[in-house]
């Protein structure tokens, strides 16, 4: 109401409010009433976050590996985070106004990361996959030293890798040889030569047919992904032939609709001038035919009048006992 606005932070929420471009109050846990039309608040979470990531390296004999795992970290200067990044919340506390503050934990992912590239390069692939440890122990070490980490005003917390895999491939080749290492011991220390190579034969075949049997299951989850997606587009193809003909029923409506509202406007404009006609036409119905006579006679011609006036003899005949009408005036009658 009339511009104030109520604000309470928690006590993992850093609060700077501006107000006329000067900080007018800051802290964590803090609650207040402001004049939002001339406050900016800004809110730092000063928590503990993680952030889990993974990344894509190469070790130093140039094989790829994964290295995934979780970053936990905490503002420890929020002033300075905030002068950095845009924390402006809008009305509420946890509504930012721009992406800000997920730029914060980006930052810190690619420092990280720019850290372990730099040990997982230096190692060969065996060496990688089992420096997890000591990886981790100085990645975190430079993370606590690094200059441009105090300059975000945040601290490391834990940095920790779950696991450094490699591909598919590479991982199938490494446990391959350590099984044919392994078996080959047991082979060595139980079977003699020729008991080893009939064992190998024998687990040779049972892997080409136990791959045939997975090369068919393969093909026929295939057969059924195709004939599922086949009916889904026929379904779509269905549904869509439905929708066009549902479309075309409703503008057939329409067109009646629109039919019928032309028919409608059509009797009422032949009703507003049937009206018009009869009340125009209305003042002279109450005429008797002499008057009507007599008002057209004020425009006609004198052959119009002549022919009047012997009308009413005719009508008068009994009254009269003689007349006599000259050729002249009949044949000025019939002249056009």
């Amino acid at each position: 109401m009339f511009g104030i606005s109520y604000l309470k932070s928690g006590p993992t929420q850093y609060i700077i409010h501006h107000q006329n471009g000067r900080v007018k109050r800051s802290g964590v846990g803090v609650a207040f009433f402001y004049y939002r039309p001339s406050s900016s608040i800004a809110v730092v979470p000063v928590g503990s976050a993680d952030v889990p990531f993974i990344f894509n390296e190469v070790t130093a004999d140039f094989q790829p590996v994964t290295v995934q795992g979780q970053l936990t970290y905490r503002v420890t200067n929020p002033t300075l985070v905030a002068s950095l990044l845009n924390y402006t919340v809008d009305g509420r506390i946890d509504q930012y106004l721009s992406d800000d503050p997920e730029k914060l934990s980006q930052r810190l992912v690619n420092l990280a990361q720019v850290y372990t590239r730099a040990e997982v390069g230096t190692r060969p692939l065996r060496e990688a996959i089992r420096a997890s440890d000591e990886i981790v122990a100085s990645v975190l070490a430079k993370l606590a030293t690094s200059e441009a980490l105090q300059a975000l005003g945040v601290e490391i917390i834990t940095f920790t890798i779950l696991a450094i895999k490699p591909t598919p491939e590479i991982a199938r080749a490494l446990e391959a040889e350590a099984r044919e290492m392994l078996l080959r011991e047991a082979d060595l220390a139980i079977y003699d030569r020729r008991n080893s190579a009939v064992e190998q034969e024998r687990r040779i075949k049972e892997n080409e047919l136990n791959t045939e049997i997975a090369v068919e299951e393969k093909k026929r989850q295939i057969r059924e992904t195709q004939a599922e997606a086949n009916l889904a587009v026929e379904a779509k193809e269905q549904q869509l032939r439905e929708s066009k003909l549902a479309g075309q029923i409703k503008l057939e409506e329409e067109r009646k609709q629109l039919v019928t509202a032309h028919i409608e406007n059509a009797r009422a404009e032949a009703d507003a001038q049937s009206y018009a006609m009869e009340a125009t036409l209305r003042p002279l119905s109450e005429l008797d035919e002499t008057t009507l006579q007599l008002l057209a006679v004020q425009s006609a011609d004198p052959r119009l009048m002549v022919s009047l006036a012997m009308k009413e003899i005719a009508q008068n005949a009994a009254k009269i006992g003689q007349l006599n009408i000259t050729p002249d005036l009949l044949e000025a009658l019939l002249q056009k």
